[in-house]
């Protein structure tokens, strides 16, 4: 009998062959907000366990993903393999390394070797994936329609290995640094230029892709990030790239948060924008040492870790009363 109702409750919270990729994005999020954190201890003297605590969190989440999605990947392939080649839930796969580079950058405070290791082989990942994914769309017959912001995620990816890995004491890490954001700035460029054709000219995304425009801010802030950790300085290009994705966010977000935007996976895609954007408005602040970028710093990581909080707690219902992993 207590074999049956555990059958019974696996079979309410439903199968491991519906987990979504784009769940990774849950990761990015929460690490960025322990990166946030981490820094904001800087800026308004917070305490450090709060980023431990947080980095935590992401850490068991990537490891509880990982296993549910190798699961699927080993017991479900065909339904992993559809999902690659989606021509817009593919580009998700990307959620993956920019995970790796985001936790390389919170394990490595405790271990810089174990941290050196995530970031390895995050970055050897991304590169692959930024290969597919151009080689992809070079093939041609590609529909303008599905010039969605995710197209933008394994861009990002590159551009993300130098947020994590600016000053990695390798010998061949700024060279490979220098690779990654040549192709995450040059390619965010051709790929923002098109999502941006597609969202004037044709119909608006539908609701469930909704949330996804905050991507849009992405190869800013992060290009922000990378940029200054590449060069070790604030410059006024980096100061051009931070101010247009703060003007981005603020026209992005009321389209985004709407009340006609039901809640479903595809939200956690604008947990790790934001992350970005708080990451990036609080290294300006403590750059500039404005009183009004402080406490635009602070408004930013407030919201965000408001969004993330219910983010979580609804993603938790949506998992235990069945509508997560349900076909």
């Amino acid at each position: 009998m207590q074999t049956i109702s555990i059958v019974q409750k696996q079979n309410n919270i439903g199968s491991v062959q519906f987990l979504p990729v784009n769940l990774f994005a849950s990761v990015m999020g929460i690490s960025g907000l322990s990166l946030a954190w981490r820094q904001a201890s800087k800026l308004f003297g917070s305490s450090p366990v709060i980023a431990d605590c947080i980095g935590i969190v992401a850490v068991l989440m990537f490891i509880a993903l990982s296993i549910g999605y190798l699961s699927k990947w080993m017991l479900y392939p065909q339904k992993v393999a559809d999902e690659f080649v989606h021509p817009i839930l593919g580009n998700f796969f990307g959620t993956i390394p920019i995970s790796i580079l985001l936790l390389s950058s919170i394990v490595g405070i405790y271990s810089e070797i174990a941290g050196q290791t995530l970031w390895i082989i995050g970055t050897a990942t991304t590169l692959v994936l930024s290969y597919v994914f151009v080689s992809r769309l070079l093939k041609g017959n590609q529909e303008l329609g599905n010039a969605v912001p995710a197209w933008l995620i394994p861009v990002v990816a590159s551009l993300d290995v130098g947020v994590a890995g600016g000053t990695m004491p390798f010998p061949w890490a700024h060279e490979i640094n220098l690779l990654c954001l040549a192709i995450g700035g040059i390619a965010a460029l051709v790929f923002f230029t098109l999502i941006l054709a597609r969202l004037i000219h044709q119909a608006p995304l539908p609701a469930g892709l909704t949330p996804s425009l905050l991507i849009l801010i992405g190869p800013f802030e992060v290009g922000f990030l990378s940029y200054t950790n590449f060069t070790q300085r604030i410059d006024q290009f980096a100061s051009l790239l931070f101010y247009f994705g703060l003007f981005l966010f603020i026209v992005l977000f009321f389209k985004v948060f709407k009340k006609s935007v039901p809640f479903g996976v595809s939200w956690w895609g604008v947990s790790f924008p934001m992350a970005a954007l708080s990451n990036a408005a609080i290294k300006y602040a403590l750059f500039v040492h404005s009183w009004l970028l402080v406490a635009i710093a602070a408004i930013i990581l407030t919201l965000l870790s408001i969004v993330l909080i219910v983010l979580f707690i609804r993603t938790l219902n949506i998992l235990f009363n069945g509508k997560l992993l349900k076909g």
